[in-house]
């Protein structure tokens, strides 16, 4: 479908703050936005997404978002019905709708479902595309990002990659649900995975970063490669803090002289304990604050920014 197509289908008379959604070719409050109970994406996870924000009124690197989506996409053979334009033009309309100018923008392609008279096989279903966006969503609140997050190691191991592969976003989230059940029962915050040997691998719905030596480190497996996590690497490159991407133990985690976290859904997250251990001050620490204030700092001078057309 065209942009031109897109806009039309557009009523320029309604404005849902609580959220907006594109479904089936059409625009509606998202609390209508369905998807069927045969949808192969809700009966097997068979789904890929991705999430792009919005802060006051821009886009923060939706060409990046847009580019990994479409790589998780190839990566699990469906196909998508619009160009880069047309996407990005979906999206914009979404957020155009609710009027906000902090949101939580989510693009989704769904396996769909089985073709009339066709075997149960993947390659038989008809992909479905869904995005909608509603109010800005906080992976750890401001209020916890101030004092510090409080993670828990899990036992739960991280789903292999040979079996998952957690650069494509999906909905596998069985081993992170887990996890964020344990980390509540052991008072902490969140929870950090380790794969089968041992390693630091991410959180849910984060990507994790310790500061060893002077030099912050994210883990090189079984990890989602966050659009955060390269903007952290690209600030570090600025900042001359000495970054690289590169395995990390538990051992190596509960010793560092900082922990953070990062997302899309909330930036750049300092840590202050780790399975009870404390770090620093038990506040964040000098070269996670850092981060964190040049993140936000950026995001105010329009660093890989687009603005929304709100029309």
């Amino acid at each position: 479908m065209s942009v031109a197509e897109i806009n039309q289908r557009v009523d320029t008379r309604a404005i849902w703050p609580e959220g907006a959604a594109y479904v089936d070719g059409d625009y509606v409050p998202v609390a209508e936005a369905k998807i069927s109970v045969l949808d192969f994406g809700f009966t097997k996870s068979d789904v890929t997404y991705d999430v792009v924000h919005v802060w006051q009124g821009s886009f923060f690197r939706l060409d990046d978002h847009i580019q990994r989506f479409k790589r998780s996409v190839a990566g699990l053979r469906m196909t998508l019905p619009f160009d880069d334009a047309g996407l990005a033009e979906v999206l914009t309309q979404c957020v155009r709708r609710t009027g906000l100018r902090d949101a939580y923008v989510a693009m989704v392609l769904t396996r769909g479902m089985l073709k009339p008279g066709l075997p149960r096989h993947p390659d038989n279903c008809e992909n479905r595309f869904v995005a909608y966006a509603i109010p800005w969503v906080w992976v750890m609140s401001p209020e916890m990002q101030e004092r510090g997050a409080h993670l828990a190691i899990s036992s739960v191991p991280r789903i292999a990659p040979e079996s998952v592969d957690p650069t494509i976003k999906n909905y596998h989230w069985g081993d992170l649900t887990r996890a964020q059940f344990e980390a509540t029962d052991r008072g902490a915050d969140n929870a950090v995975l380790l794969d089968g040997e041992g390693y630091v691998t991410e959180g849910p719905g984060f990507n994790v970063f310790a500061v060893l030596d002077g030099t912050v480190v994210s883990p090189d497996r079984g990890a989602l490669e966050g659009i955060t996590r390269q903007s952290v690497l690209e600030l570090c490159g600025e900042l001359g803090i000495p970054a690289k991407v590169g395995r990390i133990t538990r051992d190596e985690l509960l010793s560092a002289d900082e922990v953070f976290c990062a997302t899309t859904a909330g930036g750049v997250m300092p840590v202050s304990r780790v399975d009870g251990h404390i770090m620093g001050n038990d506040r964040p620490g000098p070269i996670s604050a850092r981060i964190r204030d040049a993140y936000w700092t950026r995001h105010e001078q329009g660093w890989h920014a687009t603005p929304v057309d709100y029309g």
